[in-house]
């Protein structure tokens, strides 16, 4: 049972910085993509960051520039590295573990972290 666990969000002022940790458990990253997804008050979710089993990674375009994702595959942690944040980033920030099981798409998520951008 995959099981991931956000922490790091927080309140910090427009232009700071604040870095997301995911702790995965019940899963290994080489067969599995992990993602960091975000979601306003009366928003969708949102994709911000994800990286695949082979490194590739991609970032929604308001971000780009900005927000760095990584991972530390032997201590099965992701990060969100969050630099000159804006109030536009105030969400709840979602962890997120992709997998396709004999061919069907498998989603979990943990259980988010507030992140909060004002002056």
């Amino acid at each position: 049972q995959v099981q991931l666990v956000e922490s790091g969000g927080g309140l910090v002022r427009p232009g700071g910085s604040l870095t997301l940790s995911c702790a995965a458990s019940g899963v290994s990253f080489s067969i599995a993509s992990m993602a960091w997804y975000r979601q306003a008050p009366g928003k969708k979710r949102e994709l911000v960051a994800h990286i695949t089993p082979d490194g590739r990674i991609d970032y929604v375009d308001s971000v780009k520039g900005r927000f760095t994702i990584s991972r530390d595959s032997p201590k099965n942690m992701v990060y969100l590295q969050m630099n000159s944040l804006k109030p536009e980033d105030t969400a709840v920030y979602y962890c997120n573990c992709h997998r396709v099981i004999l061919t069907v798409p498998v989603d979990s998520w943990g259980q988010g972290t507030q992140v909060t951008v004002s002056s």
